[in-house]
């Protein structure tokens, strides 16, 4: 079954992109049955809206649409708006036979098979088992409905993908460049039921600056030059510009709203992250709280003969640094932006990724205000949260019981 490829969203226009999917949203509501559809459009060029439009469009007709995303922040931005791993009870230890956890006769099932249309956003973020593990469950949902379902792509679900694969892709530990590619929704077999024409004009746009050719025929490096407008050349303190270029005049501002919701700064490692979060740290002149975790090894551990213990000291995992686990050391002022590492109350807004600003802080619980897209200015308490690490690469499960925060610059 053909996937065709909505044209790339390549205006923020609003009144144009209503008009140019006016035709589309209609052929998707007389035509709802087995299509698969994948927007494309970068940072910023609609797709939310896009979203916003075609949910509109279909509800007021009396179906259900599902709103999904692949983060809790994206989820924020959507009606109705859930994770993906919580709509479909995806498995977070993803295999090539992964199946999502729902069963035929339960509510969860009822409704999919009440659902018009199911939104994915942010899709590319996500590796490409998930999708295999929902296309396999929804046929299995849907099969008894119909046996040649069981032959169509998500059981025959109306589902509209959507994303940039310019940005961030699936996360793989320790991967290389073709084990992130192999693991991304172009490589899955779903994509290649895909209308290669259609999908040839974008492909090849897409891998201009993949394949090295706007810096000439190369083996796989080159220079490019960078626009002397978005370019930061300072040698002598390059962080300290890009502090003052993102945040100037932090110390008026920052206890305007929106002046964190408006500016971020992003970098590719833990390190360079810390370095521009100590730095701007130090330009408030409160006083700091240091707040240090209590860790300690699972009681599970210790049924093995073979653990010892006392080899693992309170230092030793003081000092491990686990990705999607706050480290041991936490240190906060009042007015610092920080970001939730957990979902708590998804409903409020309060999910992964979710950005707040330090209103107060206690020994037990701090004070903070959302300053995300939604819910803003709403006040919450953050309680401490003991949080076991799945990661691979350590040899025994610990406990880490911490504020579920980090610096957000």
């Amino acid at each position: 079954m053909p996937i065709p490829d909505l044209d790339s969203v390549s205006s923020s226009n609003n009144r144009l992109i209503t008009e140019e999917l006016e035709y589309d949203i209609t052929a998707m509501k007389t035509e709802f049955d087995r299509y698969v559809f994948f927007v494309y459009g970068y940072g910023g060029t609609g797709k939310t809206f896009l979203w916003k439009t075609i949910f509109a469009a279909i509800r007021k007709d009396g179906h259900i649409v599902l709103n999904v995303a692949s983060s809790g922040i994206a989820s924020l931005l959507l009606p109705g708006g859930r994770t993906t791993h919580s709509r479909f009870i995806i498995p977070f230890e993803l295999t090539e036979d992964s199946v999502c956890r729902i069963n035929p006769d339960s509510d969860l099932a009822s409704l999919l098979r009440k659902t018009s249309l199911i939104i994915w956003d942010e899709a590319p973020m996500v590796h490409k088992h998930a999708f295999e593990a929902l296309d396999r469950s929804l046929k299995d949902v849907f099969k008894s409905e119909n046996s040649s379902n069981s032959d169509i792509p998500f059981g025959g679900k109306v589902i509209v993908f959507g994303g940039d694969f310019r940005q961030i892709l699936p996360v793989i530990p320790g991967g290389s460049r073709q084990n992130i590619v192999n693991a991304s929704l172009s490589s899955s077999y779903l994509w290649d039921q895909s209308d290669i024409e259609k999908i040839e004009d974008f492909a090849n746009w897409l891998l201009d600056i993949g394949e090295g050719k706007l810096g000439g025929i190369n083996d796989g490096e080159t220079v490019i030059d960078i626009p002397d407008d978005i370019f930061i050349n300072d040698a002598h303190d390059p962080i300290g510009s890009l502090i003052e270029c993102v945040y100037p005049s932090i110390l008026e501002k920052y206890s305007n709203t929106s002046y964190f919701q408006e500016r971020a700064i992003l970098a590719p490692k833990n390190e360079v992250v810390q370095e521009i979060n100590y730095r701007l740290l130090s330009k408030f002149s409160r006083n700091e709280v240091e707040y240090l975790s209590s860790d300690s090894i699972c009681q599970s551990e210790f049924v093995h003969d073979q653990f010892d213990a006392n080899l693992y000291s309170p230092d030793v995992l003081n000092g491990l640094k686990v990705s999607g686990l706050q480290n041991h050391k936490l240190v906060l002022k009042i007015g610092v932006p920080v970001m939730l590492l957990r979902n708590i109350d998804q409903k409020n807004g309060l999910c992964n990724g979710t950005r707040l600003q330090v209103i107060s802080l206690g020994k037990r619980v701090i004070e903070a205000r959302i300053i995300s897209r939604t819910n803003i200015g709403n006040h919450t308490f953050i309680p401490r949260m003991s949080l076991i690490p799945s990661e691979k690469k350590i040899p025994f499960k610990f406990r880490r019981r911490q504020f579920p925060l980090a610096s957000s610059k």
